[in-house]
């Protein structure tokens, strides 16, 4: 592999992925306009917006899955989307992604869905891959009798659970979470942030989630992005959301919805 571009940071953090001046479109239409964005080492950053703002269009265009017409992404200081085949293969491993809804494949059990990647990527022998991804299971709080179901078997929060079982199957650096706890009940919810939390805390991962959910961005989020007007309007912590002027951050952030106060500038719960 050929050496990585040291991604500089006036914060003095170490960038895991730095996205500049990102233009992404479909046809006439232009969903992202010299965007920029960077994710530090060992934070979880929560992504918001507006539906259809594109979301989930740049988290697909950071992993390949969507084309950019410019701009840079660079991931762990690699050029990704010109990354050489040897170059892409490596920096797969570093990563994992769960997919809106889970995105299981559905004819395969919980633990062959997590050994997909496993399968892909490294040479073990069957054994040792069960072994593995029953460690995975037992790591998100799936019960060791999820094994062997079918995702149609699965309640909504365990097949999430299940898919971020996969996610991890790599031992990824820096995992994509898109719209993680969508779906699921408040309780299903705040138990699921609280894994997320966790996880970041015992494994060391960074955490890039793509979510709606207020609840997610107050408890477990370190910064936020805002994305709005095809580019990312504002970041920072609760704080700089709360002081920004923009409407639409305004509504999100201290309209009906919201959970907390702000008197005399200040966060109570």
């Amino acid at each position: 592999m050929t050496q990585p571009i040291q991604a500089a940071s006036i914060t003095g953090k170490e960038v895991v992925l730095s996205v500049q001046g990102v233009d992404v479109s479909f046809g006439s239409k232009q969903i992202l306009d010299k965007l920029d964005l960077n994710v530090y080492r060992g934070e979880i950053l929560g992504f918001v917006g507006a539906s259809g703002a594109g979301k989930s269009v740049l988290m697909r265009t950071v992993l390949g899955l969507n084309k950019n017409q410019g701009g840079d992404i660079n991931l762990f200081g690699y050029d990704f989307p010109n990354a050489s085949d040897d170059e892409r293969f490596a920096l797969d491993q570093r990563i994992g992604v769960m997919f809106q809804h889970g995105a299981l494949f559905s004819s395969l059990s919980v633990l062959d869905n997590i050994r997909v990647p496993m399968r892909e990527y490294l040479d073990l022998p069957d054994r040792l891959m069960e072994e593995l991804a029953r460690v995975k299971i037992d790591l998100v709080g799936l019960p060791q009798d999820a094994a062997h179901k079918l995702p149609s078997q699965l309640s909504g929060g365990m097949v999430k659970r299940a898919a971020l079982a996969r996610a991890l199957s790599l031992d990824p650096e820096l995992v994509f979470l898109d719209e993680p706890t969508s779906g699921l009940d408040p309780i299903g919810a705040a138990d699921f942030d609280e894994l997320i939390a966790t996880l970041r805390d015992t494994l060391g991962l960074t955490v890039y989630m793509v979510t709606h959910d207020l609840d997610s961005l107050f408890s477990v989020c370190d910064r936020i992005a805002v994305l709005a007007d095809k580019k990312v309007l504002v970041e920072g912590d609760l704080s700089t959301m709360l002081a920004s002027e923009h409407e639409w951050v305004q509504s999100y952030f201290r309209g009906k919805r919201a959970r907390q106060i702000v008197r005399n500038d200040e966060i109570w719960a």
